[in-house]
């Protein structure tokens, strides 16, 4: 039953509707922002790997690390905000 109901309803839809007037959700659609590169992910797993290799030789202190590493997680945390005012201006 309900599927007769279905076939009605299809039925009376036009496959000449005028699509540009519908928002496409198909296709690759543009960053909002630039993304980031191949190279330069490659770049921060290099600097994140030659940061560790540094404190496990200790080549440098503890306190240093921890510095650094506060660093780049201050970075992480205010990526998101700094790349939304990006996005607004």
């Amino acid at each position: 039953m309900s599927g007769l109901i279905l076939a009605g309803m299809l039925a009376g839809c036009s496959s000449t509707a005028d699509l540009a007037t519908y928002p496409s959700v198909y296709g690759q659609k543009p960053a909002a922002t630039q993304q980031m590169s191949n190279e330069e992910a490659v770049n921060m797993q290099e600097r994140l790997t030659a940061l560790s290799a540094q404190r496990r030789s200790g080549a440098i202190s503890e306190e240093e690390y921890q510095r650094r590493l506060k660093e780049l997680q201050l970075l992480a945390e205010q990526h998101g905000a700094d790349a939304l005012k990006q996005i607004e201006n």
